[in-house]
């Protein structure tokens, strides 16, 4: 089945992109990207050595920038202003790399993301010619609005990060499906193989993830286990569900023809 994800320009066959922090280790860091299958990791430049510091492991020994797409990310942000300066960075840390993962956020207790401040910095990354895939709210006028600035990819939350909740607002991100010309990739509140399942059932382009995976009592096997449910729920997608029919029963076999009938 040739069916792959596209993001400014590039294509992908898997739909699954995983969060590097939280691993007890780099061995575990790259055991859990090898089991997720997944192409596309992102790395809080904040956080992880990939060359800022020369006396310090550096993630990229482990995850090589030619087996894997980096994508840096801004958690730790909180300002627009910051927000662009860390992935400047980040852009002469990986000689010119425009993809990055804007995400500025409005509290350090819920981390939930700062739309006017999103907005703002957005702008001036798209102008200064990131490829930027955006952290946002589920509201979907502001998901048009950051697709409208010129996004390559819109990312609303799930859940709280790291909360583990799964999608508590399907409704929305339904309508950010149905309005949006570019990925619609969920980020953030994922907490088993079911919910990326679902996420993907509901037609999201792809699904992002690190806590649970990270924190799973096994990493490795529920890197395994969400590749494999993000690959069953897009498959269900296209494949298309049948019709919901409240009150109705309908019998599995072909009623015609019975013996004695």
């Amino acid at each position: 089945m040739n069916d792959a994800l596209v993001i400014a320009g590039k294509t992908y066959a898997s739909r699954l992109l995983v969060g590097t922090g939280k691993y007890k280790d780099f061995d575990e860091t790259r055991a859990a990207m090898d089991a997720s299958g997944c192409e596309i990791v992102t790395v809080a430049i904040r956080r992880t050595n990939i060359g800022q510091d020369a006396n310090e492991p550096n993630l990229l020994d482990v995850l090589p920038p030619d087996r894997f797409t980096i994508l840096p990310n801004t958690a730790g942000c909180y300002t627009a202003d910051d927000a662009v300066r860390t992935l400047r960075l980040a852009r002469e840390l990986l000689d010119g790399h425009p993809l990055c993962k804007l995400e500025v956020l409005g509290d350090p207790d819920t981390l939930f993301p700062n739309m006017p401040e999103t907005l703002k910095a957005a702008e001036t990354l798209v102008k200064d010619g990131f490829d930027v895939m955006v952290y946002c709210s589920d509201d979907p006028i502001q998901a048009r609005m950051l697709e409208d600035i010129g996004c390559a990819a819109v990312m609303p939350l799930a859940s709280l990060i790291g909360s583990g909740m799964g999608i508590l607002n399907p409704w929305n991100l339904k309508l950010i499906i149905e309005q949006s010309k570019v990925p619609v990739i969920v980020d953030a509140g994922v907490g088993t193989a079911s919910d990326a399942a679902i996420a993907m059932e509901l037609g999201c382009d792809g699904v992002l993830m690190n806590t649970a995976i990270a924190k799973a009592q096994n990493p490795i096997l529920m890197a395994s286990a969400m590749k494999k449910g993000v690959e069953a729920g897009r498959e269900a997608f296209l494949a298309g569900r049948m019709p919901r029919k409240t009150y109705a029963a309908t019998p599995s076999s072909p009623t015609g023809g019975l013996i004695g009938g």
